[in-house]
């Protein structure tokens, strides 16, 4: 399969609930998957010594209309590279990804599939309160942590997460910039004690009828992690602290 296919397995997968995701992925060697409903989470150890967290949630917008057994229908469509469902609601935001997700899922880093991003972030709350091993594991043996879970195209934002440094290195790294630091999603919540940054994959209008992603927008975020996801050495940045790492901007 090319990326647009998986690309569109996962944009196809039912809205209403979160099963086919965490079906998939639990599928993967190591993959430890704990909790149900919006209380549930995934998360595959990577192997390398300077892994990475990646991050996305299974849930969409979405599922609480389909919960209230207000169906939506999908029929995806694509024209001049806009992907859309010709009923309304996409589920891009999350499920493009958590496509990025899997084709990343080789490069040795750590894998985190979270439920209830859209209900407050109730799954990875769930997760640092109740699972102290695994929510040690992700803030003391990753670098940092990237979420692909952000609008537009050439966006990135670290929220109140973020040191100087960080945001520096993200920016000369991918060439995308921080609108600004409001908001919130799952690496609030996650990064205690490294930091972490959100990147645009595509999607706009979310939570509309006119949601729709933008098919070279997603390539491009997916082809700028596997290049920088790549190189040797990544360096680890904590959170809200400026670690000078041995990287030249």
């Amino acid at each position: 399969m090319n990326d647009t296919d998986v690309l569109l397995e996962f944009i196809k997968m039912p809205l209403g609930n979160s099963d086919e995701v965490f079906k998939k992925f639990a599928t993967l060697p190591g993959a430890i998957h704990r909790g149900s409903a919006l209380e549930q989470f995934l998360f595959v150890k990577g192997k390398r010594d300077d892994r990475v967290l990646l991050v996305a949630h299974a849930d969409t917008h979405w599922d609480i209309r389909n919960r209230d057994n207000d169906h939506i229908p999908q029929e995806i469509v694509q024209d001049l590279g806009i992907i859309r469902n010709a009923h309304g609601g996409l589920g891009a935001d999350d499920r493009a990804g958590c496509a990025i997700l899997w084709l990343l899922k080789d490069m040795g880093h750590s894998i985190l599939i979270t439920d209830g991003e859209e209900r407050g972030g109730c799954g990875c709350d769930w997760l640092m309160n109740e699972n102290r091993d695994i929510a040690d594991e992700i803030n003391d043996n990753h670098q940092f942590v990237i979420q692909f879970d952000r609008r537009n195209g050439q966006d990135f934002k670290c929220y109140s997460v973020g040191s100087d440094e960080f945001r520096a290195y993200v920016h000369e790294t991918t060439g995308y910039s921080e609108p600004n630091r409001s908001a919130f999603t799952d690496i609030v919540t996650l990064c205690r004690r490294i930091t972490g940054v959100n990147l645009s994959i595509g999607y706009r209008n979310e939570h509309s009828n006119d949601e729709h992603l933008v098919l070279q927008d997603w390539q491009h975020t997916l082809d700028v992690c596997r290049t920088w996801l790549s190189q040797a050495e990544l360096p680890k940045f904590k959170r809200g602290v400026g670690f000078k790492p041995s990287y030249t901007l």
